[in-house]
């Protein structure tokens, strides 16, 4: 039986409102699974597991997943699909909401996160699960392909942001495979990717004042095309001398700063 026609059977029909979209591809939920369980740095914890399409190839591989899962209609379906596969333990709440340093801490390993992110809230997920320090040491991903090719971006380019300095400060990010429109149900309009993010032994460059750091970063892709002699006026009226105590040409636009740059000039401020 198809998982769509699971679905449709159970008498569960995605919610647009908590930006459902299934993905029914076995393959892809196997390639999905594979790259979680090989990058494995301790337990494999889910978000939104949903009717389990990722859940069942990530037990059969590691016999135990944690997972969080919001939608309390899906549990009944999800613990039916996955029984006698291994232990599956459900936290039925919002990923938002979890302090994941307490799962690593419980579990006494840091966490390999593994999930097909809603796209409306998959940025704020993924700075949530950056939050976390040392609690996450994995993230396999998936994203709408624009949001995943923003993660990976290196300096220079359009896409290259305050998602890519973020992430690459913390992890070092590999783009793994694109996902078409058609391995979900409901099908979205856009074309998704998937994205491998393993935490660094050490940041790139150690950041004094985090919340600094932050405004810093926010600033300089406040408006793109600035210079950051002006992007950063939102801080400091005059910042020609910040900029030179960075060592940093205060003609340059945030996007060609590589993030031990970005670093650097939070840290003399």
């Amino acid at each position: 039986m198809s998982l769509i026609h699971l679905l449709k059977m159970s008498g569960l029909r995605p919610k647009k409102g908590l930006g459902q979209n299934f993905l029914v591809d076995d393959g892809i939920a196997e390639q999905i699974a594979e790259a979680a369980w090989a990058q494995a740095q301790g337990p494999l914890v889910e978000i939104g597991p949903g009717i389990g399409s990722l859940t069942l190839p990530l037990l059969r591989r590691a016999q135990q997943v944690w997972a969080v899962e919001q939608d309390a209609a899906l549990l009944p379906l999800l613990r039916t699909r996955t029984e006698g596969l291994g232990q599956l333990v459900v936290e039925q709440g919002d990923a938002l909401l979890v302090d994941f340093r307490q799962w690593a801490e419980r579990l006494g390993r840091p966490l390999t996160i593994v999930a097909n992110l809603p796209y409306h809230v998959s940025t704020p997920i993924l700075f949530h699960l950056l939050a976390q320090g040392a609690a996450v040491g994995a993230m396999i991903l998936m994203f709408q392909k624009e949001v995943a090719e923003r993660i990976a971006a290196p300096p220079g380019g359009k896409t290259y942001g305050i998602l890519s300095v973020h992430s690459q400060l913390w992890m070092a990010v590999e783009p793994l495979f694109a996902v078409p429109p058609k391995a979900f149900y409901p099908s979205p309009k856009v074309d998704s990717s998937v994205i491998r993010l393993v935490r660094r032994a050490a940041p790139l460059a150690q950041v004094d004042d985090p919340d600094f750091f932050r405004l810093v970063v926010r600033a300089a892709f406040g408006q793109r095309r600035k210079t950051l002699l002006n992007a950063l006026k939102v801080i400091d009226p005059s910042p020609e001398a910040w900029l030179s105590r960075a060592d940093i040409d205060p003609q340059r636009r945030g996007e060609t700063l590589a993030v031990v740059e970005f670093v650097r000039l939070a840290n003399v401020r």
